[in-house]
């Protein structure tokens, strides 16, 4: 089978298209012949061998796909030959096959096209998740988004204006901006632009934050967090912009929530609330009330260049490989 292939640790660039064994599945597995597959930050992390978890080159990159049903190994109830599904995995997603256990695909329903199905699962699960489960955002509250023009980022400005918060925006160019406003931010910080940032959000958000959401970290963190009211929460879910240190002297000073946030972890330690949130954002998706962004779509001989659009930051919302078109 063809696929995108990483033959070492190394930049996107090392990814190559190559023809590759199709995988095999095993009991509890799922074999998806794969339409489309959405290209995330920890794909770039583990082709550069700097993700938390390794995955040892040669290996097919991507962690999120759309596609049919196949093969299907042992007893497996609620999944049949021909079902259209989303999985998800550490890798294996950029080729013509991936193979899954069961558990790691959901139904996609007929209305919904592969494109959005292999882009909504890891960013909009990320966002719903760090808003709902764990920051339990309500409607009037103020949000915050860093990195608003990214898949995280973008999916909590739809998510937050949804739910009926009045969010703010905070994203690095005119074009992710543009994206957050037509996603239902009220206030747009270009942050590359407006001088200070901290400045800035106290402007925006005088009363300060309910809620801040940060998947970038960096030098954004600490004016972010300032601009926190007295017991509101900082969300932090990951550090595309680097790893910020924080003073602790401003979260006693304003009473704030510091959370860290990853999926499998949320999942684990709050699985009722975790289940009653996942079965909420699936009904908006199968009802169409939520839908990835989707800034550009690649070919399968181009998942390179579409990781380097995902490490550069240039991605607006998500961005699709589409194996299916590329045969």
């Amino acid at each position: 089978m063809r696929a995108a292939l990483c033959p070492e640790f190394g930049p996107p660039e090392v990814v190559r298209l190559a023809d590759v064994p199709a995988p095999v599945p095993t009991a509890g597995q799922v074999r998806v012949r794969v339409h489309a597959a959405a290209a995330n930050f920890s794909d770039v992390l583990l082709v550069a061998g700097e993700y938390q978890v390794r995955a040892e080159p040669p290996f097919v990159p991507g962690s999120e796909f759309a596609g049919v049903v196949e093969e299907i190994v042992g007893d497996v109830p609620g999944i049949r030959v021909g079902d259209r599904v989303a999985g998800t995995g550490l890798v294996g997603a950029f080729a013509e096959q991936a193979v899954v256990g069961a558990h790691a695909v959901t139904p996609v329903p007929d209305t919904v096209e592969f494109t959005s199905a292999a882009a909504f699962g890891v960013a909009h699960r990320t966002a719903y998740h760090a808003l709902h489960t764990v920051a339990e955002l309500r409607g009037g509250q103020e949000l915050v988004v860093l990195g608003a023009g990214g898949g995280v980022g973008l999916a909590a400005v739809q998510l937050g204006a949804l739910a009926g918060a009045r969010v703010t925006a905070v994203a690095s160019s005119a074009a992710k901006l543009e994206a957050a406003k037509a996603n239902g931010a009220s206030v747009l910080i270009d942050h590359r632009s407006c001088g200070d940032l901290r400045t800035a959000l106290k402007q925006a958000v005088p009363s300060g934050a309910d809620v801040v959401l940060d998947p970038v970290g960096g030098g954004l963190a600490e004016p972010a967090l300032r601009s926190v009211r007295w017991g509101g929460q900082f969300v932090t879910i990951g550090f595309t912009a680097g790893i910020p240190r924080l003073p602790l002297n401003l979260v006693l000073l304003k009473g704030a929530q510091v959370t860290g946030f990853q999926l499998r972890d949320v999942a684990a330690h709050l699985p009722e609330r975790f289940q009653a949130s996942e079965a909420r954002l699936k009904e908006s998706f199968a009802e169409g009330t939520v839908r990835p962004h989707i800034g550009a779509v690649y070919p399968l001989a181009e998942a390179a260049a579409a990781l380097r659009a995902v490490a550069d930051g240039r991605a607006v919302g998500k961005i699709v490989v589409d194996v299916a078109g590329s045969n």
